[in-house]
């Protein structure tokens, strides 16, 4: 290694690490609450990281909180494939990987509309769409990354990921009494659960909250509906990136955005798309250890927060306000929207 090359690295590194230890001690302290109290991780660290907002305009915060909230959270995107595998796909059967792929596709559809309806942005519909239909916060932080960037899709990702772990969290509680008020088997109410609430966690929670001997065929087949939904997420985030329009100058035009260089042109396949579907691979393949890849799903997890506590940090709450209701019914509507329709699709199967 070149000295100049030394040089550089350790200077950059200088400059990163005040933001980076902030992100990280605000995710520890999430973590901790987390595992101590019970409650989302990720709605801990966005909330705790609002608290610390007024550091957002320090220069020697801001290189590290932009590390995270854009490299960390690609990486751990990327990560998520060490969950997944294809024999987990396989184990759905046709008619359910058809019901989740539809409850997706006709969620992020009706997302894209309600943001017409409703004379906002279209990158709007898509990340509420997404983060709805597919896995939560996770993915509205991972589409909101392949979209243009701007400081309105910044705002908005931030109201998505509140909103969507809240109705959650609701979810959570209110689906199993739903499940048992409609009559449904514990197999069958796990399909539900997998293919309506946003959050692995919430998934897993609300399939545990069935009683009796059918618990864990609940939970069992609510973690693989879930996963596959996961899975979906790198196919969704790739054709955002390779078929959403850009602005040609690069950038973004809004008046109170940050001075940011000009978006560099976007690969045809985004770098940390390329390594999720090689760590689905080698997952699928059996040549990661059960403790290495529960191991990238915790790092993945990590570093999830981390940027979540970036994008918190570099948030104004008045900034927020400024989107007025718009966010509210489109996340509502939708989480209604993609109930119904896993409910009545798992009666007629």
């Amino acid at each position: 290694m070149s000295s100049g090359l030394l040089a550089r690295l350790l200077t950059q590194a200088r400059q990163r690490w005040p933001g980076l230890l902030l992100c990280g001690v605000v995710a520890l302290a999430a973590t901790f609450v987390s595992g101590q109290y019970g409650g989302p991780q990720l709605l801990y660290a966005l909330l705790m990281g609002l608290a610390f907002n007024f550091l957002a305009t320090d220069a020697r915060i801001r290189p590290g909180l932009d590390l995270c909230g854009r490299t960390l959270l690609r990486a751990g995107v990327a990560l998520l494939g060490l969950r997944i595998t294809a024999h987990q796909v396989v184990a759905l059967g046709w008619q359910t990987a058809v019901l989740t792929l539809l409850a997706m596709a006709s969620t992020i559809g009706l997302g894209l509309w309600l943001a017409r309806v409703l004379r906002r942005p279209g990158a709007e519909g898509m990340i509420a769409g997404a983060s709805v239909g597919i896995c939560g916060a996770s993915a509205a932080l991972a589409v909101s990354s392949v979209l243009p960037a701007s400081r309105e899709n910044e705002r908005f990702t931030l109201m998505t990921v509140v909103g969507v772990t809240l109705l959650s969290t609701c979810a959570m509680v209110l689906y199993p009494m739903v499940a048992q008020w409609v009559g449904m088997r514990p197999s069958e109410a796990g399909v539900f659960f997998g293919a309506a609430i946003h959050d692995v966690a919430q998934v897993v929670a609300a399939a545990t909250l069935l009683s009796g001997a059918g618990e864990q065929a609940a939970a069992d087949s609510a973690v693989i509906v879930k996963l596959f939904r996961v899975m979906l997420l790198m196919p969704v985030a790739l054709l955002v990136a390779m078929c959403w329009p850009r602005p040609r100058g690069g950038g973004n035009s809004e008046a109170d955005s940050d001075p940011e260089p000009p978006d560099r042109p976007v690969p045809l396949l985004p770098g940390f798309l390329l390594v999720f579907i090689v760590c689905m691979l080698v997952n699928t393949s059996g040549l990661v250890p059960p403790h290495l890849s529960a191991l990238g799903s915790q790092a993945s997890r990590g570093l999830l927060v981390m940027a979540i506590a970036a994008v918190g940090v570099k948030t104004q709450p008045q900034d927020l306000l400024k989107l007025g209701w718009a966010p509210v019914v489109m996340l509502v509507t939708e989480t209604v929207w993609i109930a119904v329709f896993a409910i009545t699709a798992v009666h007629w199967l």
